[in-house]
């Protein structure tokens, strides 16, 4: 008999604090229904003490996200625990209130400046009054890859005795290694008595690469929650990729039997789906949902799979949600086709919506021969109908080559009003940049500066990356399109568009310097 995990997802808490993925109200919600029709059993929505609209998101997923368990995180503090007992308060007996506090000594000391018995007394209080506010409560002890083991177990044996439901064992800094975390969650369960009485959890960063790694070996160890992220997302390196830890159980089935609650089939298109939404390209060589996942080079690679597939492939692509026919649309399809292929890539389409998609993929449809799941998801990138943009593009036009100092002339719409300005620089997309940085302030200064292409072939849309910095604050913006100068300026504008009060520049030069 199979045993089952339970699949926290944390992309949109822990997934968002990294560096310019953080994810307005619509695309939180978007991105949770997508997490639900997956089979995720938990959704961390949000920290709901952080803002206002960190906590209305939790308050509006806990409304309208049916399925999974919504959880809200809490520092062991009672402004912060109350604050998530509201937020979560609408998903009923589904709500959970997730509250921390550090545990290693480093972190007691120089962070709360707190000895071992007040760390432990605040503790028990959070827990017990999370009860008396919510369903369920779950207890993380920050750091509890670097902390005493002896305290672990005293902190433990005290939560779930103050009502604790789950215990989560993070590694908050990567610093574990599989057979020390797997040993740390074997003594946990041996030596606190009332063990028995809640689910061990863990969250594992990936600061050295081992985040999956230590994840399963806590799964080993008897874990039966695993906190994760779509993609990996996360502070720093990130968190336990989801797909990894999904499809290696599904794959090693004869090692662990251990199911999980996950639609395999909808993993690709929620990873496509999580990196549209915060402009975090996924890597082509990553596992499960990079582009190369499923590709074959090698002449002995290609032999053996012309011979007999499961030479070079230990589960089949469909089983992930990659398609063999992967063109599903052309330019003679109607809006019923272009929203139904939508819903199945976990998008909804709202009617307000579908006239200016279905407009774009007509476009498109009548520059390529061949429409992708990938173009579909690219154009919604140029949607601004349900978002309140104050940037949006009318025109750009470059003049570039071999000889001459290449130009471009660009008209922005900035809160409704026209712009236009002339910028030079090294090259078409330098000088398109440096023509927008003449029309709109703050324009932050340009951290990362990536192409990809979305599909094969001279035709295939270019999808560009901007990441901005801004007084601290970093943004990423993604566009897409056959012209990979109008993709840059998409995406310059879309990250231009997170910065907070941005506006058009009372006065500004014609050209900007080379």
């Amino acid at each position: 008999m199979s045993e089952r995990l339970y699949i926290f997802d944390t992309t949109l808490r822990d997934g968002e604090q990294s560096p310019g993925c953080s994810m307005d109200l619509n695309e939180k919600i978007r991105m949770a229904h997508g997490l639900a029709a997956l089979g995720v059993d938990i959704i961390e929505a949000g920290f709901p003490v952080a803002s206002p609209g960190d906590f209305e998101a939790v308050r509006r997923i806990a409304s309208e996200v049916k399925g999974p368990r919504i959880a809200g995180l809490a520092r062991a503090r009672r402004g912060d625990i109350e604050a998530a007992a509201k937020a979560i308060a609408p998903a009923g007996e589904r709500g959970r209130i997730h509250t921390f506090i550090a545990t290693s000594p480093i972190h007691m000391q120089e962070k709360l400046r707190m000895d071992e018995a007040s760390v432990l007394a605040q503790a028990v209080a959070s827990v017990k009054l999370a009860r008396s506010l919510s369903p369920e409560v779950e207890f993380s002890a920050e750091d509890a890859g670097r902390t005493d083991i002896d305290f672990l177990c005293r902190i433990v044996e005290a939560t779930i005795a103050a009502g604790a439901r789950i215990i989560n064992i993070p590694d908050t800094v990567g610093y574990m290694t599989p057979d020390e975390f797997g040993a740390r969650i074997r003594i946990l369960r041996e030596r606190v008595p009332n063990a028995h009485q809640a689910i061990f959890s863990v969250h594992c960063h990936n600061d050295l690469g081992l985040a999956v790694a230590n994840s399963l070996a806590a799964v080993e160890a008897g874990a039966r929650q695993v906190e994760c992220t779509i993609n990996g997302l996360g502070e720093r390196a990130g968190n336990a990729a989801l797909e990894e830890i999904v499809m290696i159980l599904h794959t090693r089935n004869d090692r662990y039997s251990i199911e999980t609650g996950i639609h395999t089939e909808k993993i690709v298109p929620t990873s496509k789906m999580a990196s549209q939404i915060t402009s975090m390209s996924v890597q082509a060589n990553k596992a499960i949902v990079g582009a190369n996942a499923f590709a074959h080079e090698s002449g002995i690679h290609q032999d053996g799979m012309l011979k007999h597939k499961q030479t070079y492939e230990i589960m089949t692509p469909a089983s992930v949600g990659w398609r063999t026919n992967r063109m599903v649309l052309g330019k003679h399809s109607g809006r019923a086709a272009l929203k139904d292929r939508y819903a199945q890539l976990g998008v909804s389409i709202k009617s307000t919506q579908l006239d200016a998609i279905f407009s774009r993929f007509k476009a498109l449809g009548d520059k390529k021969k061949e429409v992708f799941d990938e173009d579909l998801l690219a154009i919604l990138h140029d949607d601004n109908s349900d978002v309140g943009e104050r940037i949006s593009l009318i025109s750009v036009h470059v003049t570039s080559g071999t000889q001459g100092v290449p130009e471009a002339a660009v008209t922005l719409a900035i809160d409704g009003q026209q712009h236009s300005a002339t910028g030079r620089g090294d090259g078409p997309v330098d000088a398109a940049f440096k023509a927008i940085k003449l029309l709109v302030e703050p324009n932050g200064r340009l951290l990362l500066y990536s192409v990809n292409a979305i599909t094969l072939g001279s035709d295939a849309q270019g999808e560009v990356t901007v990441r901005l910095e801004n007084d601290g604050r970093i943004v990423n913006g993604q566009g897409a399109n056959t012209d990979i100068i109008v993709a840059s300026v998409q995406a310059f504008i879309a990250a231009l568009n997170r910065l907070p009060n941005t506006h058009a520049k009372e006065v500004h030069a014609q050209y900007s310097g080379v």
